[in-house]
C-alpha cells in the first residue's frame, strides 16, 4: 500500500487532510492534491500510520520548482496555525510567491526595486553603538535583543554592522519594517552598504516584482530581505538573524484573514531557527518592554543621539484660547484658523525666514470628520457602516471605511431647514489654511488621498531631501521613521485624537505617536546649534501621555501604564482572545453573541481550568455597524494564552447553533477593539 502523508490544504479546513502517494514526497514540500472536484496545492506535513475510515485519494504530483521548506520553518507554520487558530493549508498558503516562477524576464518600464546605488563606507561606530553590537554578538543562538534608543541614536547603524557579521557567516537576515514609507529611505541605505545583496517584499509591488525577490532570496542570490510583515513568510535558506524595526509599530499585526502579529511570530521563528532576534524602538510596545524588565528579552540601551546631537524642544500649547492669547492675534493682525495656536505659526515664520524645513502632523485625512446641521444636530453618516462621512474638497462626502462616496447637499436632509456645516479639520483643510497663511511656502501633502503607491512616496522623500518643500503636511504616514537634514520643526495639530478612544492602548499609542512625530525634528542639528523645535496642540495639555512625552521620558510612562494595566490584568499582564460576530441581520447578530457568551460560561462551569478566564459581553462593537455588516464583540481575558486557546477551540468545535449568515472572526492578542 502507499504511504500515507498528512497535508495542509489550501482550503478553510481546521486540520491536515490524509492522502496517499505512489512517489517520494518529503515534510516540507509542496504537492497538488484532489480536493472535492478541483485541485488544490498542499503542504507536506508528514507521514501518518492513521488509516481513516473513507476512501483515501492521492496525490497528484509534487511542486518540483519549488524548494523542500526548511524544518525550522515548517515547524514555525505550524505554530502560527495551531497558536492563531487559523486554517494550517491557509497558512502555508501564504508561503508561495503569488505567480509561477518566470522563465524569461519581461521588459518592464518600472524603475529597479532596489536602486543601484554605489558603494558607500562604513562609518565608525560610536561608543554607545559599539558597546550594543559586541554585547548583541557576544551570545550566540536564540536570544531577543530590545534595542531600546531614542530617535536619532542610530538603530539603523547597529542593524547594518548585525547584518555585515552575518554575511561573513555565510547566513542570511531579515529586517522588517512597519509599512511601506518607511522603505525607500532604508532601501537606499542597505543597498549602498550590500550593493546587490539586498532584495524587498512589500504591498507596493506588482505580482512579477514580487515573485522575483522572493525567488532572490529563496535560491540565495540574495541574503538579506527588507520587507512589510508579509516578508516572515518568505523561507530564507540559512536564517542567522531577524530584525523587527520600529517593534511598537500596530500594523505589524495583520488585520484580516490570519490574524497574526509580525513581531511574536518573528520572535517565534528566531527560537525554531537558533538566530538572535533585534527589536528596536524609542517607545517600546508595553509588551517588549515588560519582557525586557522581566528578563525574557535582553535590554541594549541608545540613549544619546548621533555626535551628541540635542533632542528636539518641546512645547505644549492649550488650544482653549484665553483672552490674552485672542488679544495677541488682534494686536497682530493676524487671521489665524481655530487649528492653529500663535506659537505654532510663529514657530513656522521662524522656519520659512531661516530656509529650514517644517512638519505638520494630523492623523485625519479629508477637510472635514464631520457634517452637520446645527439647526437640528444632523450627522452625514455612511449607509454601510456606523461612521460619519469624511469631506474632501467643497463637496466630496468620503467613508474612508468602505470607500462610499456622496456629494454633499446644501440643505438638510432630515430638517429640510438648516445649512449642513462641515466640523473639525483633516489635512486637506490644513493645506488649505497653510497656503494661505505662507503664500511663498513650497506645500506638500503626505496622506493615502495623496500618496497611493511606491513611487509617489519615493518622489515625496526625494523632494523633501533635495529641499523643494518648505512645509510638508501629513497623516501618520510622515511620523516615523524618515530623516531629513533641514527639518527641525515639527507640529502636532492636535494631540487629543487618540486619547478617548474606548481602547485600554489609547494612552500608549498617544505617547509613542507624539515622541515619534517629535523624533522627526533637528535629528542633524550639531552641538552648539539651536536644538529641533516641536509644538504639540492640544485640548488636554495635562494628559498623562503628554506629560511624560515633553520630557522624551519613556521609562516613566510605561511604569505608569503597566501599573494602570494590572488592576485590570490587561495586557501585558494578561491575555486576550476577541470574538467580533457579524451578520446583516441585527437580531441574528446578537442572538449569536449571546449564545456563545453562554457556551463559555458553560465550559467554565465543567472545566476546572477555565476559572480564571473572563468572559467580557457580549456588546455592539464600538464601530457597531462596517460595510454593510452589524458588530457584536466578546473577549475572553485570562492569564495565560493556552488556556485561553484551549476554551476557544472548544466553544467553536461544533457551530451546528450558529444562525446562518452570521460569521464569527476570532483575534488571538487582539490590537484594535474597535
Amino acid at each position: 500500500m502507499s504511504q500515507l502523508w498528512r497535508i495542509a490544504v489550501e482550503a478553510p479546513l481546521p486540520e491536515a487532510l490524509t492522502y496517499a502517494s505512489d512517489f517520494d514526497v518529503k515534510r516540507g514540500s509542496f504537492v497538488e492534491v484532489p480536493l472535492g472536484k478541483r485541485s488544490a496545492q498542499g503542504l507536506v506535513l508528514g507521514p501518518t500510520s492513521e488509516v481513516p475510515n473513507f476512501e483515501i485519494k492521492k496525490v497528484y504530483s509534487t511542486k518540483k520548482d519549488y524548494p523542500i521548506l526548511p524544518e525550522s520553518f515548517v515547524k514555525w507554520l505550524e505554530w502560527v496555525s495551531d497558536y492563531y487558530l487559523y486554517p494550517p493549508g491557509l497558512v502555508a498558503g501564504a508561503v508561495l510567491p503569488p505567480l509561477e516562477p518566470s522563465k524569461k524576464e519581461r521588459a518592464s518600464k518600472r524603475p529597479p526595486v532596489i536602486p543601484l546605488l554605489e558603494q558607500t563606507s562604513w562609518p565608525e561606530l560610536t561608543e554607545e553603538q559599539q558597546a550594543v553590537f559586541e554585547s548583541m554578538t557576544s551570545v550566540s543562538g536564540f536570544q531577543t535583543h530590545l534595542l531600546f534608543g531614542v530617535t536619532g541614536s542610530g538603530k539603523t547603524e547597529v542593524y547594518l554592522k548585525l547584518l555585515q557579521e552575518i554575511l561573513k557567516k555565510n547566513k542570511s537576515g531579515i529586517v522588517l519594517v512597519p509599512e511601506i514609507s518607511l522603505t525607500p529611505q532604508l532601501l537606499h541605505r542597505f543597498a549602498s552598504r550590500f550593493g546587490d545583496q539586498v532584495a524587498v517584499i512589500h504591498s507596493q509591488l506588482t505580482e512579477r516584482e514580487k515573485t522575483n525577490q522572493w525567488w532572490d532570496v529563496v535560491s540565495g542570490r540574495k541574503r538579506i530581505l527588507i520587507g512589510a510583515r508579509s516578508a516572515l513568510f518568505c523561507p530564507l535558506p540559512d536564517l542567522g538573524i531577524i530584525i523587527v524595526d520600529e517593534e511598537h509599530e500596530p500594523s505589524y499585526k495583520q488585520d484580516e484573514k490570519l490574524k497574526y502579529h509580525g513581531r511574536d511570530s518573528a520572535i517565534m521563528l528566531g527560537k525554531l531557527s537558533a538566530c538572535p532576534v533585534v527589536l528596536g524602538s524609542a517607545t517600546p510596545s508595553m509588551e517588549s518592554w515588560k519582557n525586557a524588565m522581566d528578563g525574557k528579552y535582553k535590554l541594549q540601551r541608545m540613549g544619546q543621539r548621533v555626535q551628541n546631537r540635542a533632542l528636539p524642544v518641546v512645547k505644549v500649547v492649550d488650544l482653549k484660547l484665553n483672552k490674552e492669547e485672542q488679544q495677541k492675534r488682534k494686536d497682530l493682525g493676524l487671521d489665524l484658523p481655530s487649528w492653529m495656536s500663535l506659537e505654532l505659526y510663529q514657530a513656522l515664520t521662524k522656519s520659512q525666514l531661516n530656509g529650514e524645513q517644517a512638519a505638520l502632523f494630523l492623523n485625519r485625512r479629508g477637510v472635514a470628520q464631520v457634517v452637520s446641521c446645527p439647526s437640528c444636530g444632523f450627522v452625514v453618516e455612511c449607509p454601510n457602516c456606523d461612521i460619519s462621512l469624511t469631506l474632501h474638497g467643497k463637496n466630496h462626502l468620503v467613508c474612508h471605511y468602505c470607500d462610499y462616496t456622496e456629494v454633499l447637499k446644501a440643505s438638510c436632509t432630515s430638517c429640510k431647514e438648516g445649512e449642513l456645516k462641515p466640523l473639525g479639520v483633516g489635512t486637506e483643510q490644513v493645506e488649505t489654511d497653510v497656503a494661505r497663511l505662507f503664500p511663498k511656502a513650497r506645500i506638500a501633502r503626505a496622506d493615502r488621498d495623496e500618496v497611493q503607491s511606491r513611487l509617489e512616496m519615493e518622489e515625496l522623500i526625494q523632494k523633501m531631501e533635495n529641499h523643494e518643500i518648505d512645509i510638508l503636511i501629513g497623516t501618520q504616514m510622515i511620523a516615523k521613521g524618515l530623516d531629513f537634514p533641514k527639518l527641525n520643526t515639527v507640529g502636532l495639530v492636535l494631540a487629543d485624537i487618540g486619547f478617548n478612544l474606548p481602547d485600554f492602548r489609547a494612552s500608549e499609542r498617544s505617547f509613542q505617536l507624539m515622541t515619534q512625530v517629535a523624533g522627526r525634528a533637528g535629528r542633524h542639528v550639531r552641538p552648539g546649534q539651536n536644538p529641533g523645535e516641536v509644538i504639540i496642540q492640544t485640548l488636554n495639555p495635562q494628559h498623562v501621555s503628554i506629560s511624560h512625552a515633553i520630557h522624551h521620558d519613556f521609562e516613566s510612562f510605561a511604569q505608569q501604564e503597566l501599573q494602570d494595566r494590572s488592576a485590570l490584568n490587561y495586557p501585558p499582564l494578561g491575555k486576550l482572545v476577541s470574538f467580533r460576530l457579524q451578520g446583516n441581520q441585527l437580531s441574528q447578530v446578537e442572538k449569536a453573541a449571546h449564545a456563545l457568551a453562554h457556551r463559555a460560561r458553560q465550559l467554565q462551569q465543567r472545566f476546572s481550568a477555565y476559572t480564571n478566564v473572563e468572559v467580557l459581553g457580549p456588546a455592539e462593537a464600538a464601530i457597531a455597524k462596517l460595510r454593510g455588516k452589524f458588530r457584536y464583540h466578546l473577549l475572553l481575558k485570562g492569564p495565560r494564552n493556552q488556556t485561553l486557546n484551549q476554551i476557544t477551540r472548544q466553544m467553536i468545535s461544533d457551530e451546528s447553533w450558529l444562525p446562518s449568515g452570521v460569521q464569527i472572526v476570532i483575534d488571538v492578542d487582539p490590537l484594535h477593539l474597535l
